[in-house]
């Protein structure tokens, strides 16, 4: 019987909601257990995937296709699992299949509301993510803070669901923050307990208690807490601010947070086989050696907008013992040449993002010239890729007005051009080319080399592609379209062998990375800087 565990916030947002529950993941997935996780998002989009990076971060994409919330990128990294469309679940996404029920008459005439019809919807939600994974256990998280008036409908679902449950069962964890006032040296519990009697004032009541708090918090607070949030004492859990988000698991394990959750859900004790993730916060802790690596792109005032591109650079660091410190060069600053070259003159490495919109475009075309001319360690993804095929066009070609029509409809030359099936999309959301598809390596390719297949399974979501029409042309000027799809129409990866790591991919091979598996085009950038340098 899968039990079901939930996860709330409180006194601010941004706690780490999302860590804490892939770590707890983590330490149960580390005794054995199959696990699967949840994210509810109260706003009212339906995913996503048309909100702009600095509102929401970066849009993380399964292998089914669906746009997610960046918390799915740390589920599947920390217990390295594949998750999908099931796994978020929006207000908007709710909200659309109930009216849309409303609409077909499911409903029998009967009127709408609030309770019972979004609230059952809701849990229908969790019921077929429970049927879909079959876990042992079932995490669930909600966002945002709780009192937040969006987020009333799923604390009520979760109310409902866990005396559906039954005792042990279903169990609440609540994240809250431990300000510290450096005015009179305190740590205040006051802003947790009255989170605590929020919570409690709609029904739920929290049996662990996870705290956030730069500074440790002494027994004597500890055990205020557990007095007046009505929790066991060892269920209050110190989450402190910590070098590496992966050192959280074993923080919390030192804890015995996943003994007190499986003592509450009435299932046998296990001992955890930790040591490959102590071996790699032992090697995130003692770098051997440093490296510069920039991420040249146009989101850069907010780095979750880039998150799962950091996370892998980092994986791949890790697996070398090196420490990868990332520098965010803002591509509009290069769009002048002589400005580019300075602001890459100490980089070991350099990686372009996606994105969408001409806004920097020729900044990150000069970021690539100058990676390709100085032999830098380079790696593009998706529209990073593009930029690449636009840059070499131009420059080694001899096509000086090539481009995308994505920023130039009539261009002459464009060696980027809308996918056929996307001719005659007119909607935003959900209708890019999205989730995983084959592609198929060039035999003596850098690509299959650091593959090791033939074939190769990654996640895309783009509407434009190379322009089938420049590719023997660009070819023949010596860039090497290594990846195609199956039925070679689609240009899946391109590398410049003269160089010591020129590799641009239309996929987003960030979505795949693992801290104990970095992704081989990340850890091929990342050898090739370490060599270089």
């Amino acid at each position: 019987m899968t039990k079901y565990i939930f996860i709330t916030g409180g006194v601010v947002s941004s706690l780490g909601k999302g860590i804490i529950g892939a770590s707890l993941g983590k330490l149960l997935r580390a005794r054995g257990f199959s696990v699967a996780i949840q994210k509810f998002d109260p706003y009212i989009n339906v995913d996503p995937g048309t909100m702009s990076p600095f509102q929401h971060g970066e849009v993380f994409v399964t292998d089914d296709g669906a746009e997610t919330d960046l918390d799915l990128g740390h589920y599947e990294r920390f217990i390295d699992a594949n998750f999908g469309k099931i796994n978020n679940v929006t207000s908007g996404s709710v909200y659309q299949t109930v009216i849309n029920k409303e609409r077909k008459g499911e409903y029998l005439g009967a009127t709408v509301q609030t309770i019972p019809h979004i609230t059952n919807e809701i849990k229908s939600r969790i019921i077929k993510a429970t049927e879909e994974f079959k876990p042992d256990f079932m995490i669930i998280e909600i966002g945002g803070t709780i009192g937040d008036i969006e987020g009333l409908p799923f604390i009520e679902a979760v109310r409902q669901f866990k005396t559906e449950q039954g005792m042990g069962n279903a169990i609440s964890i609540h994240c809250t923050l431990i300000p510290y006032l450096p005015t009179s040296g305190e740590l205040k519990t006051k802003p947790s307990q009255h989170s605590v009697n929020v919570l409690r004032s709609y029904g739920i009541h929290p049996e662990i208690l996870v705290c956030r708090t730069s500074y440790p918090i002494p027994q004597d607070e500890k055990e205020k807490l557990a007095l007046f949030c009505s929790v066991p004492k060892d269920a209050v859990i110190e989450c402190r601010d910590m070098k590496s988000i992966y050192e959280v698991p074993l923080a919390l394990e030192e804890q015995n947070m996943a003994a007190v959750v499986l003592n509450m859900l009435n299932t046998c004790y296990k001992r955890a086989d930790l040591k490959s993730w102590e071996d790699l916060v032992r090697r995130i802790n003692n770098p051997k050696t440093t490296l510069e690596v920039a991420i040249a792109g146009k989101y850069t005032k907010l780095s979750d907008a880039y998150i799962s591109v950091v996370e892998s650079l980092k994986h791949a660091g890790y697996a070398n013992e090196a420490k990868v410190n990332i520098h965010w060069i803002n591509s509009e600053d290069c769009i002048d040449y002589e400005c580019c070259k300075t602001l890459m003159k100490d980089i070991d490495a350099v990686v372009v993002p996606g994105g969408f919109g001409i806004r920097g475009i020729e900044g990150k075309l000069n970021v690539i010239k100058y990676a390709r001319e100085n032999n830098v360690p380079f790696l593009g993804l998706c529209l990073g890729m593009q930029c690449a095929v636009i840059e070499y066009a131009r420059n080694v070609v001899g096509l000086e007005d090539a481009n995308s029509k994505e920023f130039d409809d009539n261009c002459k030359n464009p060696v980027i051009d809308l996918m056929l099936e996307q001719k005659n999309v007119t909607a935003y959301g959900g209708t890019m080319r999205l989730g995983q598809y084959e592609c198929h390596l060039k035999d003596g390719s850098i690509a299959k080399k650091v593959y090791g297949s033939d074939v190769i399974y990654e996640r895309h979501r783009h509407r434009y592609e190379v322009n089938n029409e420049y590719l023997d042309q660009i070819s023949n000027a010596g860039l090497v379209f290594s990846g195609m799809s199956p039925d070679g129409k689609l240009a899946e990866i391109v590398e410049l062998p003269q160089n010591d790591w020129f590799v641009a991919s239309q996929f987003h091979p960030e979505f795949k990375s693992r801290p104990e598996k970095p992704h081989p085009l990340f850890k091929g950038l990342i050898d090739a800087a370490i060599k270089n340098k």
